[in-house]
């Protein structure tokens, strides 16, 4: 079944933790995202701990192999189930990423975190990635990655919904696809230009759909993550 993934895009570690308190109830993954990350990673990382949820590091690292392999060391701890990277960093990045994480884990004794490669943000469209010097649309450079993914032993991509159907016919149901641009019917896109409905998403194939303005900025986040996951079980 798909799962949710509520974005902690806040400004401030109360804002945050006050999110994770009101959603405690619910069944969802926490995404800590750059924005908490450059702002109170230790806070925010710490009171998830505490409170024995599970979170999504949205770090998209994305530099050399050495680099990259030593961040993840940082950022495996326990309660994060998963971290990404960027594939734009190719696939030598990728293992790295991949090698170091499960080095880490082992060392703590703690499960293994998933590892997802960024592959287009949901925010370009073909005339963004024209612009960036890249040929063909979101799509056919959204598998491309993908399978570089694959290769550097990931557990999974980070990709807008309008990929999923193709990239599981491409790499088989285990091949984990993570969607954020989710919205529900009737909600703003803002910067977002490929997007989809939870329900959408999760016909499509989606295994994890991230939300954030949409619950996040609700005056009752509780009401607004349980409409989203009456979505997401109504196709289960």
């Amino acid at each position: 079944m798909a799962q949710l993934i509520v974005a902690l895009d806040v400004p401030s570690a109360d804002d945050a933790e006050r999110l994770i308190d009101q959603l405690f109830p619910l069944d969802v993954i926490f995404k800590i995202g750059l924005e908490s990350l450059c702002g109170y990673p230790e806070r925010i990382f710490s009171y998830c701990e505490a409170r024995d949820v599970r979170y999504f590091v949205d770090a998209k690292l994305h530099d050399i192999p050495r680099t990259v392999g030593a961040a993840m060391t940082q950022l495996v701890r326990p309660g994060a189930h998963i971290i990404n990277v960027h594939a734009l960093g190719g696939v030598e990045m990728m293992r790295s990423a991949v090698e170091s994480a499960s080095e880490r884990a082992e060392e703590l004794g703690i499960s293994v975190p998933l590892i997802f490669a960024v592959t287009i943000l949901t925010s370009h469209g073909a005339e963004d990635l024209a612009e960036l010097g890249f040929q063909g649309g979101p799509g056919e450079n959204t598998t491309r990655l993908a399978a570089l993914a694959r290769d550097a032993g990931c557990s999974g991509v980070v990709c807008s919904a309008h990929e999923v159907a193709d990239l599981k016919s491409f790499f088989g149901h285990d091949f984990l696809a993570l969607t954020p641009g989710i919205r529900p019917a009737g909600e703003a896109h803002g910067d977002q230009k490929r997007v989809m409905t939870p329900a959408q998403a999760v016909a499509a194939g989606a295994d994890y759909l991230v939300v954030g303005r949409p619950i996040v900025q609700s005056a009752d986040p509780l009401a607004a993550a349980r409409a989203v996951l009456e979505d997401i079980h109504a196709l289960a």
